[in-house]
């Protein structure tokens, strides 16, 4: 029998995914329901593309719904006991500067089921985390990226 991956998360990551969850089963689901029920009432289901669209959102929510419990399911919850130590590691924010005179930036290594670079938070998965992970303030980095190699100093661990 295959393992099942892994989820490493926060716990603040675990409960923003059993709140999306919890609206997915009580909300989504409903309103999807409901958008199906009127586009069969429009006749031959053929032709109807509200009725075509609302299945496709219906399986997508479903699909969304399954992801997410195997997440929950297999989540490893990052404890604050594991951050000590002076040196990047998942659930650890990282502050850097990209060489030779780029701006001061600032990363959140968590799971790739709480990943989200828009909030400042990236995947221990990506190029950057594995490259900065148990590296210590003062490190100079070469970080492989798809838009090429850049090269990065530490400048803080939180």
């Amino acid at each position: 029998m295959a393992t099942e991956k892994v989820f490493p998360m926060t716990q603040a990551g675990k409960e923003k995914l059993e709140q999306e969850l919890e609206y997915l089963k009580t909300v989504k689901r409903k309103e999807v329901v409901e958008r199906i029920k009127i586009a069969r009432s429009f006749g031959d289901l053929s032709e109807n593309s509200e009725y075509d669209s609302a299945k496709e959102e219906q399986a997508f929510v479903e699909g969304r719904i399954t992801t997410i419990e195997n997440m929950i399911r297999n989540a490893k919850i990052i404890a604050e006991g594991e951050l000590a130590g002076d040196s990047v590691a998942l659930g650890r924010s990282v502050t850097f500067i990209e060489l030779p005179d780029g701006e001061e930036e600032t990363y959140a290594i968590v799971g790739s089921a709480e990943a989200d670079p828009f909030e400042g938070k990236i995947s221990n998965d990506s190029p950057i985390a594995k490259s900065l992970i148990g590296k210590k303030v003062g490190d100079e980095v070469s970080v492989q990226t798809p838009g090429g190699e850049m090269s990065v100093r530490i400048v803080s661990i939180k």
